[in-house]
């Protein structure tokens, strides 16, 4: 018989011997042990969150988990001070050649003079931001970490601002900042394995809710918990030649997390997309990308409409009952027509085949969202067909609600994904329960 296990957490997977920048050091010979920071679900607006500290004295903050983060980044407003923060100065080795930003003061953590700038990226916020690049302790558990790179925002140098218009707009409400996984070398899995000159590799297992109960995480470098190396398939990351970014300079390739999807099945019926939709063409356009910060599946319009009208074939050919849309949802059914299983519902099931020949399941538990009292609907959305806070747009974007419960290790060196499609199938969750 399986047991229920939880897995809550995303991991940097890096092993960890000899640790400069950790305040205590591991011996030679002993197991190896990796970053481990918990992760929650805000119910308000479908996105991540975890906690860290920063500074002396120490001053945790939670941060919402962006995959194309480039940095981590924090509000030092005026409850923020820190006797141990360091901006990076202009014209040093880690600032060359780039305009210096300034302050008139008073001087404080996110207010000094000739300062390297850094992006201080929300994807959901109207208006684009600019910080200053500094270090300063950084605590991830109870490890106390030195010489990371972060990025400091006062918020209060925007005073007329309205609630919408905030850095931290669209953010869970308790979210001071965001803390990005891209492949920057300003990210922190980058940053970390960079300082131990060991290959750079995360695995990231977001719960569907923060139900409270035990914690096991037997996790050691280059193990996953409770055997669930033998659920993964792998497929390549792919690299989008063209900057998706705002801030980022032409000539410079993509930060986020690209995978080759060849074909969208559902219910083992290929749905009829032009090729030219799944690959990324010469300006950047096109392709799948990963993303937390998208709460559903977001669908270029071309794909989204021949991917419902299949989804609702194969729903009625399984005497679904269709209701009315609810927004932001388009295929919608009465849930007491519905039956159920391990996975959720009873319903089509979405397949992605991958470069490779393999394929992401996406059962109910991952397609399909109480919109309200017996009404449930596809939970995957019309992207429409201009770019929100990039330069290019993607066909389809793997959002939030479709990773829950799927273990993802992203092998940054080696430029491959591995993921387990739902752990439901296995008895499992990365919820706290």
């Amino acid at each position: 018989m399986s047991s229920s296990f939880a897995i809550h957490f995303f991991l940097i997977s890096i092993p960890l011997f000899s640790v400069c920048c950790l305040s205590a050091s591991h011996a030679p010979n002993t197991k190896p042990h990796p970053f481990v920071l918990p992760i929650k679900k805000d119910p308000v607006t479908n996105l991540f969150y975890t906690s860290v500290g920063v500074g002396t004295p120490r001053h945790n903050f939670d941060l919402t988990i962006d995959l194309a983060g480039e940095n981590l980044w924090y509000d030092c407003n005026t409850h923020y001070n820190s006797s141990s923060y360091r901006p990076i100065a202009c014209g040093s080795k880690q600032c060359p050649d780039v305009a210096c930003l300034g302050c008139n003061g008073p001087f404080k953590p996110g207010c000094t003079n000739n300062t390297c700038p850094a992006n201080t990226v929300n994807p959901l916020a109207k208006y684009l931001f600019g910080g200053g690049l500094a270090k300063d302790f950084i605590f991830i558990n109870q490890h106390k970490v030195s010489d990371l790179l972060s990025s400091c925002l006062d918020t209060d140098g925007y005073p007329s601002f309205t609630n919408d218009e905030s850095p931290l707009n669209g953010l869970p409400k308790n979210s001071r900042g965001i803390i990005g996984l891209s492949k920057s070398h300003l990210a922190l899995p980058i940053q970390l394995a960079s300082a131990n000159k060991l290959p750079s590799k995360f695995s990231l297992c977001l719960p569907s809710s923060n139900h409270q109960g035990f914690t096991n995480l037997l996790v050691g470098a280059g193990e996953y918990p409770l055997g669930i190396s033998k659920f993964l398939q792998t497929t390549p990351l792919i690299v989008n030649p063209i900057s998706t970014g705002p801030f980022s300079p032409e000539g410079v390739a993509s930060i986020e997390y690209f995978i080759d999807v060849k074909a969208v099945k559902i219910d083992g019926h290929v749905v009829n997309l032009k090729p030219s939709l799944l690959s990324i063409d010469n300006k950047g356009n096109g392709g799948t990308k990963i993303s937390t910060m998208s709460p559903f599946t977001e669908l270029q319009t071309s794909v989204y409409k021949p991917f419902i009208r299949d989804f609702l074939k194969k729903a009625s050919d399984r005497r679904l009952k269709k209701v009315a849309a609810v927004a932001p949802f388009e295929a919608c059914f009465d849930s007491t027509s519905i039956g159920s299983s391990a996975t959720g519902q009873v319903v089509p099931t979405i397949d992605l085949v991958l470069q490779g020949g393999v394929q992401w399941s996406i059962h109910a538990a991952n397609s399909m969202v109480m919109a309200k009292k017996n009404v449930a609907c596809l939970a995957f959305v019309d992207g429409g067909t201009k770019p929100r806070m990039s330069v290019v747009k993607a066909s389809i974007v793997i959002g939030g609600y479709q990773l829950q419960n799927n273990h993802l290790v992203f092998d940054v060196a080696s430029s491959k994904l591995s993921f387990s499609s739902s752990l439901l199938l296995h008895n499992a969750t990365c919820s706290h329960s």
